[in-house]
């Protein structure tokens, strides 16, 4: 389901998105003195010795919930502990909405906001894969360690900082573990947050995702994913020989595609990709194949450029198709069939913001250079409807993501979650 967000909806989120955005075109408003006042109340140093006491436990429910398999569309699992979790940290209300997520909510004093931070609850790793963390020497291992388990864990602590340290907000903030972020998931949770069947209005949406603590995402990296069918009779290799061939017109859509996309991906203006990622169909070597099939994958930053692209798959599977139909000798006529699997719109906030500011402030008041990025991210979604959001990382250090041997290095990791707090109390306030 797509997001439907009404004209009322989407001004009240921007109007509310905070007093500091129109202060901003005046100049008026600094928002590195702001994060500096702001991470120097004695409430928030106290917090932020919070998160480093809180470190040892913070990294048992990472190892803990890493090692709860979560592949794509069956994350319940580890969905119904996360949210126990936050149960137990503390939150006034927390509850599992029908598509998975798991959304706990603190009320703020006015709750005339609405803050979301989230981390994603699935992986990349199909059902079966062993998920079991082994640590060699600092170094943690185990698919999934980094993406996006280590979001979990910081938001656990947010959380429990919060409460340990009564920290009220002045907006409601609602923390959540988000489904469906990878792959053929198409970010279903969050599209469903933000539909009419999501908890309400927000003001501004705060995703964590990838290790990086200087990377700030403002940007959508659009993407398109589609499956291309040709279907046809099939048969004997040689006594059937002279029908359609589905391989046949595959291979020249593939062609097609790949010639034409390669000379618009070339052109100037905004990185284009194009991908054939999976292909399949077929029973035997001597049987012409009765289906013939491709997933493919197209990504861009820019909507227009991402629309070219589609505009040249369509065409050259059609070209396809009316080519191999034409020169089959019997039988009938191949079918195609072009279905959309995946569809994350892209798109780009002003980096003026009070949202994308107060992260680059955040980052460098701990001593890191921001840098401002694009990305395919749960961000994607508020980033289309215009409602301020960044993805910001999860802190430490690792690589390998969506790999068997992703690692991660527990360095500093509660940097990045003293960021993300900050920017948190940034965005909702700290009530009087």
């Amino acid at each position: 389901m797509r997001p439907i967000v009404s004209p009322l909806l989407f001004a009240t989120v921007f109007l509310c998105s905070s007093t500091g955005a129109y202060s901003q075109k005046k100049g008026k408003t600094d928002y590195a003195s702001e994060i500096k006042v702001l991470a120097e109340k004695p409430i928030v140093k106290k917090a932020f010795q919070t998160i480093v006491d809180l470190d040892p436990q913070t990294l048992k429910q990472h190892i803990m919930l890493t090692q709860i398999p979560a592949p794509p569309f069956k994350e319940q699992e580890r969905a119904a502990k996360f949210a126990a979790l936050l149960k137990e940290a503390g939150a006034d209300s927390v509850w599992i909405d029908n598509v998975g997520n798991v959304i706990a909510k603190r009320k703020g004093k006015s709750g005339k906001k609405t803050v979301v931070i989230e981390g994603h609850l699935d992986t990349v790793f199909p059902e079966g894969t062993d998920v079991t963390v082994v640590q060699k020497g600092d170094t943690l291992y185990a698919p999934g360690i980094i993406d996006d388990t280590r979001a979990l864990a910081g938001i656990w602590t947010i959380l429990t900082t919060l409460e340990k340290n009564g920290i009220e907000t002045d907006a409601d903030v609602l923390f959540c573990g988000v489904v469906g972020e990878e792959g053929l998931g198409d970010l279903r949770g969050v599209k469903n947050l933000l539909s009419e069947h999501g908890p309400g209005p927000i003001s501004s949406y705060i995703a964590i995702d990838g290790w990086n603590i200087s990377r700030v995402t403002h940007r959508g990296l659009g993407s398109k994913r589609y499956k291309v069918l040709f279907k046809g009779p099939g048969g004997h290799s040689f006594g059937a020989f002279g029908l359609a061939n589905p391989h046949a017109a595959l291979g020249r859509t593939i062609h097609y595609w790949d010639e034409s996309a390669d000379a618009f991906s070339r052109m100037p203006g905004e990185r284009v990709t194009y991908n054939v990622g999976v292909i399949g169909g077929g029973t035997s070597v001597n049987a012409i194949p009765f289906e013939s099939w491709m997933e493919v994958d197209m990504r861009s930053e820019s909507p227009e450029r991402l629309k070219g692209m589609d505009e040249l798959l369509q065409a050259a599977a059609r070209k396809a198709l009316d080519e191999e139909n034409k020169i089959k000798r019997s039988g009938a006529d191949l079918t195609l069939k072009i279905e959309l699997i995946g569809d994350r719109p892209s798109g780009m906030l002003d980096s003026s913001l009070p949202l994308i500011q107060r992260a680059k402030e955040a980052v460098k008041f701990l001593g890191t250079e921001p840098v401002l990025a694009g990305g395919s991210t749960n961000s994607n979604i508020p980033i289309s409807l215009g409602i301020p959001a960044v993805t910001i990382g999860s802190g430490g250090k690792g690589a390998n993501e969506h790999a068997l041997n992703e690692w991660w290095i527990n360095d500093k990791g509660y940097l990045a979650i003293q960021r993300a707090l900050l920017l948190l109390l940034a965005e909702s306030g700290i009530a009087k």
